[in-house]
């Protein structure tokens, strides 16, 4: 799986509509609006790198509202997190 962070510069008075806009398109796991240099922040996940121009060049910055994008790629996930701990919660 690729993982890429989009860094979104949009329109002030369209984040909601952009940002919703974005997490509906193929790709896009995930979409925060931020506090800071950018103003949403997308998480794109996709199986192939040519999926990634598909989604960011074809898709996220065409979608009515975005100015700008800027995007990074992960190359390795690190987490302190227990993800087995997450599958229990609720059942005590």
């Amino acid at each position: 799986m690729i993982t890429a962070f989009v860094l979104v510069h949009a329109d002030a008075d369209r984040i909601p509509e952009t940002a919703q806009a974005i997490a509906d398109l193929e790709g896009v796991a995930e979409v925060y609006s931020c506090a800071g240099d950018v103003d949403l922040v997308a998480v794109v996940r996709v199986r192939e790198h040519e999926q990634l121009a598909d989604a960011i060049a074809g898709g996220l910055s065409k979608v009515e509202g975005v100015q700008s994008t800027t995007t990074h790629i992960a190359f390795r996930s690190y987490s302190s997190r227990d993800d087995a701990s997450a599958f229990s919660v609720g059942l005590d």
